[in-house]
């Protein structure tokens, strides 16, 4: 960092939690990913200059919060998906049924992917 002073680091980090903003709820991870090492550099050079002005760090939690959340969500959707993604594919390789006697079975078996072509 350039200048640490604590009000220059508070507008950055303003800023890029406002780009962070974006990016989840344009659900580009890879920006995301990309954020996440500049912010904890300003978070830690924040951290070190003390800042003098609550009321600026305030505003920033509530984003930082807001941002929190929105995160967790879109988590909360990649395992809903991979998930759904699991049982989709197991779906596919197995039959489950069940025997006389009203006991659970499943039947295993091979995707053929191959297409028949007659004349």
């Amino acid at each position: 960092m350039t200048n640490n002073n604590p009000q220059t680091l508070i507008n950055r980090l303003d800023s890029l939690l406002e780009d962070e903003r974006r990016a989840l709820l344009d659900g580009d991870l890879q920006t995301i990913a990309g954020l996440l090492e500049r912010k904890d550099a300003l978070i830690d050079a924040l951290n070190a200059a003390e800042p003098e002005v609550d009321t600026d760090m305030a505003a920033l939690k509530g984003k930082v919060d807001r941002n929190q959340a929105l995160l967790d969500g879109a988590l909360q959707g990649i395992r809903k998906v991979a998930g759904r993604m699991a049982a989709w594919r197991k779906i596919r390789r197995t039959l489950e049924t069940y025997d006389e006697t009203g006991r659970k079975k499943s039947i295993t078996g091979e995707v053929d992917h191959q297409i028949e072509k007659r004349a």
